[in-house]
């Protein structure tokens, strides 16, 4: 689904990732993992397009993309789920779902049918406004608001960041059930209980660079792997 080879992205004259390269495949859900500053949302920003690539290349589904605006790789599937959520808060649930929708034009029925499906609270929220859903309530809006633009390849940002233990379990539940559909995950995560309910292949980073490349189980087994990449020390 989604193949990097040799990404080197950043900010003005600062080289965030260097030489990156692994690929995501539907029904194989990868998590991207790394301590702070180790370019994990950089690499999300540059998968969407939001920052240049200066090397390398990016393709989805054996195509080049590595060149294409935000907006084509948008209409070829791919869909973003920010870190911290950035619903649009003054707006309401249903507001904010069909926003999701605006490379297809208005959503469908069956957009909506796929959102409330995987989230009832939303169906019971729709008229609220967002802003006033707790932190959990928002990550789901979040989650289905990308669905909207019908995604072959989802990008998740932290979306642990910020919520209750139960509320991740219901995200991981919620993100489990999307990869059955076929949907490609990438998942950017520090939060190894939520990447041990999701992940069958992880990358770890650091400083830009990959050190780790393979089986989740095994990588996030890893004692080594834990005390060097994850800030898991142990006592």
């Amino acid at each position: 689904m989604l193949t990097i080879e040799g990404l080197r992205a950043g900010y003005d004259r600062l080289e965030v990732l260097h030489g990156l390269g692994f690929s995501v495949e539907a029904g194989d859900p990868t998590v991207v993992m790394g301590a702070n500053a180790a370019g994990k949302t950089t690499l999300c920003r540059v998968v969407t397009g939001l920052i240049p690539v200066r090397a390398g290349t990016i393709r989805l589904d054996g195509e080049d993309i590595t060149r294409l605006s935000s907006a084509d790789r948008v209409r070829r599937g791919i869909a973003l789920v920010p870190e911290g959520r950035q619903v649009f808060g003054e707006m309401t649930v249903r507001e904010n779902l069909r926003l999701g929708a605006y490379v297809h034009g208005e959503p469908a029925a069956r957009d909506y049918d796929t959102a409330f499906g995987l989230f009832p609270i939303l169906l019971e929220r729709e008229g609220q406004r967002a802003g006033l859903l707790s932190g959990g309530e928002q990550q789901m809006l979040a989650l289905a608001r990308a669905l909207m633009s019908r995604p072959r390849l989802l990008l998740l940002d932290e979306p642990s960041q910020g919520l209750a233990p139960k509320a991740v379990e219901q995200v991981a539940h919620a993100v489990n059930r999307i990869a059955e559909t076929g949907v490609a995950i990438l998942l950017v995560e520090q939060n190894l209980a939520l990447a041990q309910m999701i992940a069958r292949h992880a990358v770890v980073l650091e400083t830009g660079s990959c050190v780790a490349d393979g089986r989740a189980s095994e990588i996030m087994a890893s004692s080594a792997i834990q005390d060097s990449y994850l800030g898991k020390k142990r006592n």
